[in-house]
């Protein structure tokens, strides 16, 4: 995995450091820069695989230069994390609206980190080979296309995979319909918001079948949410 190239946007010096660690020991590796202009200098030089930004930046905003690279046809399909102290719900919106391929909201687990980084890059066709998502008992197998609890693997469409690849690299987060649909549908395909009502239903009773219907919980007036605690 050390051919893929991540750069770190990041302006506290402390943070950058412990970035660039966690993605070295989790096999990345990492380019940081302090600010957009040295961003923008490694840029021209040498093309990542993914940049991890963080949201507020001295000059250039991160979010004010996500807009202008998902503009830009050269870096149009560079998948960007955000990284935020913003945990409002209309700012987490904005940032999956300007182009923005996930976000994570600080203080945030190492794990979590690498968590999200493999699944936007899987997502992008960047990152190959058979990987294990594993939350309890549930394991999703991307490259056997499995989901099993236990020893009893799921009956699932691949819509439904995709939903639970998502939900299980996203756990606790909640999410709006429209999130889901820009995130397991994708931004290109037109499908009404009910679609998503329809296809969480389904997964329930699957889930309900074996006990875990609870694992995808309705937060009123936001979405849904995928969570191991009640």
């Amino acid at each position: 995995m050390s051919n893929i190239n991540i750069l770190i946007v990041e302006d506290e010096a402390a943070i950058r450091g412990m970035l660039t660690i966690v993605l070295e020991q989790a096999g990345f590796s990492p380019i940081a820069a302090a600010e957009v202009d040295s961003a923008q200098k490694i840029l021209a030089d040498t093309f990542p695989d993914l940049i991890l930004l963080d949201w507020m930046l001295p000059g250039i905003s991160g979010v004010e230069w996500a807009r202008r690279l998902k503009k830009d046809p050269s870096y149009r399909e560079l998948p960007i994390i955000l990284l935020t102290a913003r945990g409002e719900e209309e700012d987490k919106v904005r940032g999956l609206e300007i182009g923005a391929d996930d976000y994570l909201t600080k203080p945030f687990s190492p794990k979590e980190l690498v968590a999200r980084i493999r699944a936007v890059l899987r997502r992008s066709g960047k990152l190959q080979g058979g990987t294990q998502i594993v939350l309890g008992n549930l394991i999703l197998d991307t490259e056997q296309h499995r989901l099993t609890i236990g020893e009893k693997q799921l009956d699932v469409s691949p819509t439904e995979f995709r939903l639970m690849q998502f939900f299980m690299t996203h756990p606790d987060k909640v999410f709006s319909r429209t999130q889901l649909l820009d995130q397991v549908w994708g931004r290109s395909v037109y499908i009404e918001e009910r679609t998503v009502d329809v296809h969480i239903r389904r997964l329930r009773k699957i889930l309900g079948d074996y006990g875990k219907e609870e694992l995808v919980q309705t937060v009123r007036g936001f979405g849904y949410r995928f969570s191991l605690i009640d």
